[in-house]
């Protein structure tokens, strides 16, 4: 008998499938003002997430709410246009429904990407820097509550939470396109008020080179559920005690829209050779 939550997402996997029925090889989330990828994909078909049974719609600008299903090339992908985020409101576990449906379409790997605030000092706006580790002081995490054994073990492994194979792919692709990408750990908090200079030096302290709003929570749940997983930061603003200017929602946008481009390229060659790495 399945779980509650398995009943949800076979509801859900079976509304996408109607309209797409090939299954995705590899999921790709975009975030704040990244979602222009979507767009871009071959035999593009769009699910509104409020047709999606179970899909939490976000509220956030730069975030559109679509599930694109279509191709890179001959890749098969379904890519999340925006995503969810605890501050909204939303539980743990409706945050990361989003990434457990890609699991379920059928996705051997999960690209994720994200708006985030640079603490490195060799950091500029509009970098784009290879996560490889994370620090998660958001206060939530998606298992909490009772385990579904069928989905994943009660005590996931998170040694290699970003999985090595994805990275270096992504520094193949990379090196293809002649896009610098950076290399980090990634801090997540609660938010939505940007971090204290304060919080920024003990982000800093901590070991963080970026900090963000999202992203952690989706790599435990994947993690959870034994897909590989990895992830790009945009580094759209310095973050609090290092930029000259106070933060603006409104500059996210215009630096992601700014790198828009890069971002594509990058993104694009890293889903082909992602797919050919998780189909070997």
């Amino acid at each position: 008998m399945s779980s509650p939550l398995q009943h949800q997402l076979d509801q859900a996997a079976a509304v996408v499938r109607s309209r797409r029925p090939t299954a995705p090889t590899i999921g790709v989330v975009l975030g704040s003002g990244l979602g222009a990828f979507g767009d871009t994909l071959a035999d593009l078909h769009k699910v509104p997430y409020a047709d999606i049974p179970g899909m939490p719609v976000s509220r956030v600008i730069g975030h559109a709410g679509n599930l694109c299903l279509g191709r890179v090339g001959q890749v098969e992908v379904a890519c999340m246009q925006g995503r969810v985020h605890l501050y909204e409101g939303h539980d743990p576990e409706r945050v990361v429904f989003g990434v457990r449906l890609l699991a379920r379409l059928g996705c051997k790997a999960v690209l994720l990407t994200n708006a985030a605030g640079g603490i490195h000092p060799g950091f500029s706006p509009g970098d784009l820097m290879l996560i490889v580790d994370h620090i998660n002081l958001t206060g939530r995490n998606p298992l909490c509550g009772d385990n579904d054994e069928s989905l994943g073990p009660r005590f996931p492994d998170m040694t290699e939470a970003y999985d090595r194979r994805l990275r270096e792919v992504a520094r193949s692709a990379a090196r293809a396109e002649a896009i610098s990408l950076l290399e980090g750990v990634y801090l997540a908090n609660l938010g939505p008020c940007y971090e204290t200079p304060a919080e920024v030096r003990m982000a800093r302290a901590l070991g963080a080179d970026a900090v963000g709003m999202s992203t952690v929570p989706e790599v435990i749940a994947l993690r959870h559920m034994r897909v590989p997983v990895a992830a790009i930061s945009c580094i759209t603003n310095l973050a609090a005690g290092i930029s000259p200017t106070p933060l603006d929602h409104k500059e996210v946008e215009q630096v992601a829209a700014r790198t828009r481009k890069d971002f594509v390229r990058l993104l694009s060659r890293w889903v082909t050779l992602a797919a050919t790495e998780v189909s070997s």
